[in-house]
Formats: C-alpha cells, structure tokens, sequence
C-alpha cells in the first residue's frame, strides 16, 4: 500500500504559511545582502506591490485596505518606510486632501532585488513541475483569494 504523501496530511493554510516563506526567507536574505536589510515586516508587502503598479503613486487609504491592517499599523509602517527612504508620501494633484506614496529610487532598487528572487524562484518551481502545474496553482490560489471577496466569481470547473 503507498504511502500517503507530507502535503496530503498538512492542511492548505499551513501548506500556504510554509511556501510563502520560501519567498520571504529567500527574499529577506537577498535584501540583506544587498544593503535593504531594513525593511520593517509588511514592507515587502508594500514596496513589491507598488512596483508591481509600475511605480504609479497610490492613495495611502487603497494601500491600508490592501494591507488588511489597521490604520495606525498601516500609517506606521508607511512611516518607517518613508523615514527608511524606500517611499515618499504626498499630497494627491487630483485631490490635496488625500496623500499618495510611491516608492523612491530606493524602493525601486530593493523592489528589484524582490523581483529577481520570485523569478529564480518561480523558475524553480516550473523546474519541478512544469509550467502547467504553476499555471493550475495560480488558477488554484486565485480561486481560493475569490473565496474571500465574492463566492460567485469561483470556477467549479477549475
């Protein structure tokens, strides 16, 4: 009789937890290494999604929605951000009331550095599965990302 497989036997949100650190640690230790070490926890957070938002500034309001943090935690950690010198807070041009944050020269850079380890990683992983298998869990993760913000977008037929 086989044996039943580790990742059978773990359940899906520890499952999340462990390959998401895969990332975190690789992404951490490369930052380190490359004079960015002092990214406060959530940073990578803000400073590789802004970059994936080709450097376009973003309300400081989308950004602690997007966190899922409180406001004072997300108003902190913008804080630690623009102090350390990887964003720079304004006002909007559309609308003075609001602030915007977009990343500076070197959030950009560290952003780079992030983005050159998910893609080694990335690479990776397609070196073990293949890109069929990356493809399904991308459609996989999505599917289970929709569970929280609206049920009726989720494919059955996925």
């Amino acid at each position: 009789m086989a044996e039943t497989p580790w990742y059978d036997i773990i359940a899906i949100p520890a499952l999340l937890r462990h390959a998401r650190n895969t990332y975190g640690s690789a992404m951490r230790r490369a930052l380190e290494d490359a004079g960015y070490g002092d990214i406060p926890k959530n940073g990578l957070y803000v400073v590789g999604g802004l970059a994936l938002g080709e450097q376009r500034d973003v309300p400081l309001s989308e950004l602690i929605r997007s966190l899922r943090i409180s406001k004072q935690s997300a108003g902190q950690l913008v804080d630690s951000l623009v102090l350390r010198g990887y964003l720079e807070r304004r006002e909007d041009p559309q609308d003075r009331r609001r602030l915007v944050v977009g990343l500076t020269a070197r959030g950009r850079a560290a952003a780079a550095v992030q983005a050159g380890v998910r893609e080694r990683i990335d690479a990776q992983l397609v070196g073990k599965i293949g890109s069929a298998q990356v493809t399904q869990l991308r459609r996989s993760l999505a599917a289970l990302i929709a569970l929280d913000h609206d049920e009726d977008t989720v494919d059955d037929n996925t």
